[in-house]
């Protein structure tokens, strides 16, 4: 009986093969990701100081395309207003303090 190294094994198949996408079609959604967040921070900077002073700590949800946004002192308070006006939206998410980070590490 010979034994295979690791390189030599058969790779286990996926659960799902058929959705499995390519390293070129996922650098590609990272880039949009990334693209779209970016267009919600430079909204960010330039609300956060006004915002920042009567909803400091609070949540911020920015609909990139629209400019639009919902504060709430909450995730999931921001997140029911932004739905309510944007059911199908996707929304950047800030938190409004010196950063706009919204966890810790």
């Amino acid at each position: 009986m010979t034994q295979l190294h690791n390189s030599d094994r058969p790779r286990r198949g996926r659960l799902f093969p058929e959705r499995t996408i390519s390293p070129t079609e996922k650098a590609k959604r990272q880039a949009e990701v990334e693209a779209f967040h970016q267009r919600g921070r430079i909204i960010f900077e330039q609300l956060r100081l006004q915002l920042i002073q009567d909803h400091y700590n609070w949540f911020i949800l920015i609909e990139p395309n629209s400019g639009d946004y919902f504060v709430a002192p909450n995730s999931m308070s921001a997140l029911q207003q932004a739905l309510q006006k944007y059911p199908q939206g996707q929304f950047a998410t800030f938190r409004l303090n010196e950063t706009g980070v919204c966890g810790r590490i």
